[in-house]
C-alpha cells in the first residue's frame, strides 16, 4: 500500500511537471516563425562568432556613426549579398571581396582603417554594434530589411553613376538593387 501511495505522487509530480514545463515551451515556441531568436555574441560558436566579427566591423566601418537603422541598412546589404550567392558563400567573404585592386567595402582596402580594428574592439560602440550585428546574423530572415533587398550601397557625397535601381536613401547611404541579385530569405546563412 505504501509503494502504491509513493507511485501515485510521483506519477502525480511527472505529470505537474510536465504540464508546467508544456505550458512553458508553448509559451516560447514559435509556431509561426515570427520571433526573433534572443541570444547574445559569446553564446554563438566560435565559427558563428567569426561571421558576426566580420559583419559587426562592416557596419562600424562603414556606418558607426549613423543611427540605428543606417546601421541596421548596412548589416542587411552584407546580408543580402550572401544570400544572392553571387558573391561569397559567407559573411566574411562578402566583406573581404574584392575584384582586382578594388574591394568591395572601401574600409577593408584602407590600410590606415584596418590598422585600428584591435582597438575598436573594446568601446561601447563596437559592442552595440557586435551586438546587432549578432541579431542580424540570426534573425535576418525574420526582420524587416529596411533596403527592401538591396545589394549596393554608396554614401551621399559620390556619385558612382550607377545603372541600377535606387531604393532609398538611409543617413548618409544611398541603397541600389541589382537585376541580377535575387534574394531567398528562406535559406538561412550557412
Amino acid at each position: 500500500m505504501f509503494r502504491g501511495i509513493i507511485y501515485g505522487i510521483c506519477f502525480a509530480v511527472f505529470i505537474s511537471a510536465t504540464i508546467i514545463i508544456m505550458g512553458n515551451i508553448s509559451g516560447s515556441i514559435d509556431m509561426y516563425g515570427k520571433l526573433p531568436i534572443k541570444a547574445s555574441y559569446k553564446d554563438l560558436s566560435k565559427d558563428a562568432q567569426v561571421q558576426v566579427n566580420c559583419l559587426a566591423d562592416n557596419i562600424y566601418f562603414e556606418a558607426a556613426h549613423e543611427s540605428y537603422a543606417g546601421k541596421k541598412a548596412v548589416g542587411f546589404v552584407t546580408i543580402n549579398r550572401l544570400q544572392t550567392g553571387n558573391y561569397s558563400n559567407d559573411i566574411c567573404g562578402v566583406v573581404h571581396q574584392r575584384t582586382e585592386t578594388v574591394c568591395q567595402f572601401s574600409w577593408y582596402c584602407d590600410k590606415d582603417i584596418t590598422s585600428k580594428r584591435l582597438t575598436i574592439k573594446h568601446t561601447k560602440v563596437y559592442n552595440d554594434i557586435r551586438e546587432l550585428a549578432t541579431h542580424l546574423f540570426l534573425n535576418f530572415d525574420i526582420l524587416e530589411d529596411v533596403t527592401e533587398g538591396s545589394t549596393y550601397y554608396h554614401a551621399d557625397y559620390v556619385n558612382p553613376n550607377w545603372k541600377l535601381q535606387k531604393v532609398n536613401q538611409i543617413g548618409r547611404h544611398i541603397f541600389y538593387r541589382s537585376g541580377k541579385d535575387t534574394i531567398n530569405r528562406r535559406q538561412g546563412i550557412n
